[in-house]
């Protein structure tokens, strides 16, 4: 499906539309057509008095360097379907159907949902790594930042000796731009922007190939949201990870994204370019979100490309 071009006379295509292209179309694109993962008919139920199906025959591939969004209302499965990639789920929750397969560089395909023990802790954090929702308030207020960044050297490096572990966590700060001097400091001393690069940084502390970003930009102001925002697109092209960033932002993920899927109880009710999503929106519940964000420059639900409705889609 071919991209429409922008209406000039539509200053909101005029705004959104040239920032689109150039974060997926540019000549230093990241994205590759080879596949780091890939989900086939996952189910997840919440095994309560009553069994909630939170997770219905999601199935996508997600290709190396690309961004896939994951937008949807709140209580829609999107966390849940995350935790899912790679066995993060706690009783109730069970995996009760489907395949999450990872596709190694060297090659070698591995059955995620067939890990455990020793070999899913490894695999968690050097392969999948995630920023969980809130994580900017996760850090241990009574443990130094350094304590924390060096944890993960520990736990996972343990042939690293002390020296080794303070010139990485110094350097995985500069990386996400927080000055190393802070490296002291404790939780409560650093901003909320600080805080969550500071998630980001541990997240990336193992060079993993792809990162899960369950809403890091929540209870951020706007501006220090923009700046997360561009650090993740530039490491992101830096690095050469995939992201599955979570989000009921659509207009956001419309700017970050290279393709989005639109989850609504439980199941993908469609996934395609942002591009596309944008312009041609297919399935009456992505209208009525696309529609449900305010404009800058018109009335309420100006967010829709002219040409589609709202109506008759309950």
């Amino acid at each position: 499906m071919s991209t429409p071009i922008p209406d000039p006379a539509n200053p909101l295509e005029a705004e959104i539309a040239p920032d689109i292209e150039e974060v997926r179309a540019g000549a230093d694109s990241p994205v590759s057509e080879e596949a780091v993962l890939t989900v086939d008919g996952l189910d997840v139920v919440y095994e309560v008095e009553t069994p909630v199906h939170a997770v219905q025959g999601a199935s996508f591939t997600l290709r190396r360097g690309e961004i896939l969004g994951l937008a949807g209302e709140s209580g829609c499965g999107k966390t849940t379907l995350a935790y899912g990639l790679n066995q993060l789920h706690r009783p109730p929750a069970r995996i009760t159907g489907g395949s999450v397969t990872f596709h190694g560089r060297d090659g070698e395909d591995v059955d995620v949902l067939a890990l455990e023990g020793e070999a899913l802790r490894a695999f968690r954090w050097s392969r999948i790594a995630m920023v969980f929702q809130g994580a900017m308030n996760s850090l241990n207020p009574v443990i130094s930042i350094k304590a924390q960044l060096e944890d993960v050297f520990t736990t996972h490096r343990p042939g690293m000796d002390a020296a080794a572990r303070r010139a990485r966590s110094e350097e995985l700060l500069r990386l996400v731009g927080v000055d190393p001097s802070r490296i002291t400091a404790f939780a409560h001393e650093l901003s909320g922007g600080m805080r969550q690069r500071v998630m980001i940084a541990m997240a990336l502390a193992l060079d993993p190939d792809l990162m899960i970003m369950d809403e890091p930009t929540t209870a951020l102001d706007v501006v220090v949201q923009r700046e997360i925002l561009q650090e993740i697109l530039r490491l992101r092209s830096e690095l050469g990870f995939a992201v599955v960033f979570i989000t009921h932002d659509l207009p956001m993920l419309l700017e970050i994204s290279d393709r989005i899927a639109v989850m609504r109880a439980g199941r993908i009710v469609e996934l395609d370019t942002a591009e596309n999503l944008y312009f041609a929106p297919q399935h009456p519940y992505t209208r009525r979100l696309l529609g449900s964000f305010p404009s800058l420059t018109g009335d309420a639900g100006d967010f829709l490309r002219a040409g589609y409705s709202t109506e008759g889609t309950r």
